[in-house]
């Protein structure tokens, strides 16, 4: 039998691992916490026979070619589009992502930033911290409410499902817009609208769209102008989908009354004009950063890779035309 070589690209939680090293004769672990340098990473998978990687690695055309022969990229995420996947298809090498286990934690996340922004916690905070609270006062540091406001989705998937589990709690309305109808959202009372309509519409706009070409800057000034100057935009999905400068603009001139995000345009850098900006909640990429949900993760990521190292079809398969074509990697 040929030797079953893996990669792991950055340090993941168990079980992922011990999964891996369980069924493969070698696993070349990064155990740094960084992201391997292209040049590193294009030397590192030259061999390999599968990827375990996370959505912060670039497994772009120059990567898959240098991994010819490899069988799986098994990515530790939900969203996929750190991997060139028509170039790993081409190649005859599949593509697994984990969905499904990051649902609820990114629901928290998500109205965690709704409650945050609209009630101003990290302002008050910054304040008590810095011994600056004046004293209460009726009209010191408003905010906006929740209970019985409007929640736009964008994107109904999944996780904006959830999301409007939880907003229901809330007494809030619910509308949603999305290239398809959702039976999930219809049932709990959503109503699907046009993306101006929903923009104009909603107290809270809340972002759950993958990030494509038609997705890229979706926010942008002359949709943050469609919504309500008391308006807060929500965003857990994929930072390149907001416009970040003119999300500042907006900001600063009062065009939407605040922003909670957890993604962001460039990260793990952030536009300086936006972490200006006092009417925001800006989190480091927290959605699923639960000690269960992660796990969970690390765990679906393995079982994709150790199904095809096994001459199985993975459970998570984004790219199931690979099947179909002959081999073009070895």
């Amino acid at each position: 039998m040929l030797s079953r070589r893996v990669l792991i690209t950055q340090p993941i939680p168990e079980p992922g691992p011990t999964m891996v090293a369980e069924l493969a004769d070698t696993v070349d672990a990064n155990l740094e916490h960084r992201v391997l340098a292209p040049g590193e990473l294009r030397a590192r998978v030259a061999g390999v026979d599968a990827i375990l990687c996370l959505l912060t690695d670039a497994i772009d055309a120059a990567v898959l070619e240098a991994a010819r022969g490899c069988r799986v990229v098994a990515n530790m995420a939900v969203g996929y589009n750190n991997i060139d996947v028509p170039t790993a298809t081409r190649l005859g090498i599949m593509v697994t992502n984990t969905p499904g286990v990051l649902t609820e934690a990114t629901a928290d996340l998500t109205m965690t930033l709704l409650l945050g922004t609209a009630r101003r916690v990290a302002e008050g905070d910054r304040v008590m911290r810095a011994d600056a609270f004046p004293g209460w006062g009726p009209l010191y540091m408003l905010g906006g409410d929740v209970t019985g406001r409007v929640l736009g989705l964008v994107g109904p998937g999944r996780i904006a499902t959830a999301v409007a589990r939880r907003a229901l709690g809330f007494e809030m309305t619910i509308l949603y817009h999305g290239l398809h109808a959702s039976p999930e959202l219809d049932a709990l009372g959503a109503r699907s609208v046009g993306f101006e309509e929903l923009l104009a519409a909603s107290d809270f706009v809340s972002l759950h769209v993958p990030l494509t070409a038609a997705t890229k800057h979706l926010i942008n000034a002359r949709t943050l102008a469609l919504m309500k100057p008391t308006a807060y935009l929500i965003n857990t999905s994929r930072g390149p989908v907001v416009d970040e400068s003119a999300l500042a603009a907006a900001l600063r001139s009062g065009v939407i009354a605040g922003a909670g995000l957890d993604v962001y345009e460039r990260e793990p850098r952030i536009a300086p004009e936006l972490a200006a900006c006092e009417n925001t909640l800006l989190l480091p990429h927290l959605g699923s950063a639960t000690h269960a949900t992660r796990a969970a993760m690390s765990r679906a990521a393995a079982r994709n890779l150790t199904a095809v190292l096994r001459g199985e079809e993975p459970p998570d398969l984004v790219n199931p035309e690979v099947l179909l074509a002959p081999r073009r990697g070895d």
